[in-house]
């Protein structure tokens, strides 16, 4: 893993909102604007930009962590800033803070933790 980010780094992903994104239940939409459950997706995307360009071939991350506190929404077709920030790398963990934004509001706030390892070591753990 290379070591190439430090506390205060930052990603940013930027996105449209599409009715896929909207907050749904086995099939029946509730509300047409962004569901929590499209952040969690996208804050963890957001955050894992972060190992795409960290890791090696031989490794993976995965998620070890997920914080989510929605403020406020966002509709179909509005576009929608998430910024990651680096709160902490130690040994192969990260910690980011999320911020989800549109049109200037501050829509979610959250962290993520995501963890590096051996892709080797990872296909062990999940054919157990």
């Amino acid at each position: 893993m290379k070591t190439i980010f430090k506390s205060g780094d930052i990603k940013q992903y930027r996105l449209r909102v599409a009715e896929a994104d909207c907050a749904a239940f086995h099939g029946v939409v509730v509300h047409p604007v962004y569901a929590t459950f499209a952040l969690a997706r996208d804050f963890e995307w957001s955050s894992r930009l972060f190992f795409l360009e960290m890791k090696d071939d031989d490794e993976e991350g995965v998620g070890t962590m997920l914080y989510i506190e929605h403020k406020g929404m966002a509709r179909i077709g509005d576009e929608v800033l998430i910024t990651a920030t680096v709160e902490s790398l130690k040994e192969t963990e990260l910690i980011c803070t999320i911020e989800a934004t549109c049109q200037g509001r501050v829509i979610a706030i959250g962290k993520t933790g995501q963890k590096m390892l051996k892709k080797e070591k990872l296909y062990r753990l999940m054919n157990k």
